[in-house]
């Protein structure tokens, strides 16, 4: 990732979502190009295992496709505008306003997916969310998260104004999970086939059976 100086500060982030939740939502793709990263999350879960969706917006398309798979869900977002637009779609679902920098469920998921989502921490909250969500997971979780291709701070727009984004290095990645009792087992850099995001995933405890690689 190339480093913009200055980069959009991440605490403006929520800001410009709440600005905008219905045109983002409105405009966000439908076509499920993330359908084959799902399905590889979905496979490494017991069957309606819990999930938490952290950064799920109004829910679609990635939380509304893990509860057609019966998965029992929980949404988080920051942005009381995309919560609402989320419950409006599913007012018997779990939708609960939460910040990644700081969120403390008394729930243990089986499956945790930060798509879109995690990439708006920057480094230092990223470094500090990882075991968050580790603390998060029940033992062989599952986490999936969007990140760069390499470490580096970016900005990407939301109808018209700068959000912020930023990525360690995957070997950062590998080490930080390492050190919290997970292990990657999956990274691609900017993939063809899933409109060119960057995405990881790793599973709680180091338990060789369970690799779920992608790339190849």
């Amino acid at each position: 990732m190339e480093t913009v100086n200055p980069p959009a500060r991440s605490e403006d982030t929520r800001a410009v979502y709440e600005r905008h939740a219905e045109s983002y939502d409105a405009k966000r793709s439908r076509a499920l190009h993330e359908a084959r990263w799902l399905r590889h999350f979905a496979a490494a879960l017991p069957e309606g295992g819990r999930v938490l969706d952290v950064g799920c917006g109004g829910g679609l398309p990635i939380a509304g496709w893990l509860i057609g798979e019966k998965f029992r869900l929980t949404g988080a977002d920051f942005s009381e505008k995309l919560l609402a637009l989320a419950r409006s779609r599913w007012p018997d679902g779990d939708w609960r306003l939460a910040d990644m920098r700081g969120f403390d469920l008394p729930d243990r998921f089986d499956g945790i997916v930060g798509w879109n989502s995690f990439f708006h921490l920057t480094p230092d909250e990223q470094r500090d969310c990882l075991p968050r969500l580790a603390r998060h997971l029940n033992p062989g979780g599952v986490l999936m998260v969007t990140v760069g291709p390499q470490a580096g701070e970016v900005t990407g727009t939301v109808e018209g104004e700068s959000v912020y984004h930023a990525s360690l290095s995957v070997a950062e990645y590998a080490t930080i999970l390492e050190a919290i009792g997970m292990r990657l087992t999956a990274f691609v850099a900017e993939d063809p086939t899933c409109g060119d995001h960057s995405v990881l995933m790793a599973r709680k405890d180091d338990d060789a059976a369970a690799a779920t690689g992608v790339a190849g």
